[in-house]
């Protein structure tokens, strides 16, 4: 079938690169390549700071921006294969690393928000669209403006006295979808803010400016029709964006995204929604390549072509990525425990690397096949790691799987042995902690040559000080185990508590959860 026959007018993806981890023009470039072959026709890079600005010096000042010149060339690259680059920013929320630069301290209402009405604020927004203007060959543009749940309730409050949110973004709506059309822009924009309303109603939207219905959360159809009918009410002009599950982690969730967007399409045909992009976040880290979901993505165009054939879908994939379908689907393993696990929303992988060995939080929800579970994914991953085009993707996830066939259980064999002795602590020492630490170094290696192959540098310094004091964590604990071993420490007070049930007694049977949130996971006593 060809592009023409999707139900899709224009069908695109979105990467996150804002979230520590800014993807190198070359890996932009090689994934135009690939989704060109997949029959998307737009991608989007999502910029909140992470850009060149005219005029704005500390706009993504250490974060990696791209310069002009860069978007430049993945522009004419995108050209060339026939795809639009569309230009993705914010201008309203979303801005939180833009704050913590004191020039920017005066045009911010609270959290991540930019302060409406204020004459600075428009000028900074002037700077973007002139800046983007030069930089990109379309004139559509993605304004961002979601999740400005305290718009208001800062320093416009103190300034101008309450009001209601709706009120402020249609008319900071209005001054920006102005200062767009001065540039030859029609905008669309994320449209939780007026949909999230209790009583979804006609809006005085700008004529330059759509909709765009975001949602990743289900795999029943019926969900995103009631969303569909809600988004009706206020606006006829309604993209979608779907979602192609990054963000949960270093591993996805493919078989989730498969599910959640077959069902998302479904609704979109039923609505004759003309155009659909799908995002791939980076929340927390940005730690998921964008070509580890490729198997998704091309489902995804598939689905939309009304191709829901699987061995002709897998056929395709191995085609365009030169891998076969189910070697690439390992990816998923390290989340998925149980079967079941496949189309759900969890991420074992994360949280069990960083739940402490000691004030374990999690460890309530383990079931004792974890630990045998990694070992095989680990077994499992080491073919994909051979291929030569992916196998910078499938390595450091292989080495997290071995190190979590160690750590996932380790707090709760930690304790056992804590109850059974001091020989019993000795040898899990040995045994456990020692070649723990060196398979974490090893995997820290990895992550650090597959960001170096795939992404600026910019950014891993996160991962230095997750992953440095997660190993550092582990020696300590070692060390305190080996004082109680000898006798020079009579109690470890950290195993003497009661770990509770994180669920609050729910039965798991068996089923990992999904959390997300680094300071959380990595010690209950994180700020």
């Amino acid at each position: 079938m060809s592009v023409k026959e999707s139900c899709f007018e224009k069908t695109g993806v979105m990467i996150d690169c804002s979230r520590n981890s800014v993807l190198s023009v070359q890996s932009v470039k090689k994934l135009i390549d690939v989704l060109s072959k997949m029959g998307y026709d737009s991608i989007q890079l999502y910029t909140e700071d992470t850009f060149e600005v005219n005029n704005e010096p500390y706009f993504g000042y250490l974060r990696g921006r791209y310069t002009k010149a860069e978007l430049k060339e993945i522009d004419a690259y995108a050209v060339k294969r026939g795809m639009e680059l569309i230009p993705c920013v914010q201008t309203l929320a979303h801005l939180g690393k833009l704050f913590r630069w004191q020039p920017y301290g005066n045009i911010n209402d609270c959290h991540d928000i930019l302060l409406p009405e204020e004459e600075r604020t428009y000028e900074l927004i002037e700077n973007i669209f002139a800046s983007v203007a030069e930089s990109f060959t379309s004139r559509r543009i993605n304004i961002g403006m979601d999740e400005a749940h305290f718009l208001g309730r800062g320093a416009y409050l103190e300034k101008h006295g309450y009001s209601e949110r709706t009120p402020i973004i249609l008319r900071h709506l209005q001054k920006v979808a102005a200062i767009a059309a001065k540039h030859g822009f029609n905008c669309f924009m994320w449209g939780d803010m007026f949909a999230s309303r209790a009583d979804a109603e006609k809006l005085p939207i700008p004529e330059n400016v759509e909709l765009v219905y975001w949602d990743y959360y289900s795999t029943e159809r019926a969900h995103y029709e009631e969303n569909f009918n809600k988004y009706e009410k206020i606006t006829n002009r309604i993209m979608f964006a779907g979602g192609a599950w990054t963000w949960f982690g270093l591993a996805p969730l493919n078989g989730y995204s498969i599910a959640a967007s077959k069902a998302a399409i479904e609704a979109c045909k039923n609505h004759g929604v003309k155009e659909a992009f799908f995002t791939m976040w980076g929340d927390d880290g940005g730690t998921c390549s964008p070509f580890s979901v490729l198997p998704a993505l091309c489902a995804i165009s598939e689905f939309a072509r009304g191709n829901f054939n699987e061995a002709d879908i897998k056929k395709k994939f191995e085609k365009i990525a030169g891998m076969k379908w189910d070697d690439f689907m390992v990816i998923d393993s390290p989340n998925v425990i149980l079967p079941a696990d496949a189309e759900r929303v969890c991420n074992p992988s994360k949280y069990l690397l960083y739940n402490d060995c000691l004030s374990g939080m999690f460890d309530s929800t383990l079931t004792g096949t974890e630990s045998a579970h990694y070992a095989a994914c680990a077994k499992s991953l080491k073919k994909a790691t051979e291929c030569g085009e992916w196998g910078v993707v499938f390595e450091p996830v292989r080495l997290l799987c071995k190190v979590l066939a160690i750590k996932a259980e380790l707090g709760v064999r930690t304790r056992k042995a804590y109850k059974e002795g001091r020989e019993q602590v000795a040898a899990l020492v040995e045994s456990d902690y020692m070649p723990l630490i060196k398979l974490g170094k090893k995997f820290y290696e990895s992550l650090k040559s597959y960001w170096d192959a795939l992404y600026k540098p910019h950014g891993f310094d996160v991962m230095d000080y997750r992953l440095g004091g997660l190993i550092r964590r582990w020696k300590h604990v070692a060390e305190k185990l080996t004082e109680f071993a000898s006798g020079a420490r009579d109690k470890i007070e950290e195993l003497d508590d009661e770990i509770l049930d994180y669920l609050g007694g729910e039965k798991h049977e068996g089923k990992a959860i999904a959390y997300n949130g680094f300071a959380s996971i990595f010690s209950v006593n994180s700020l």
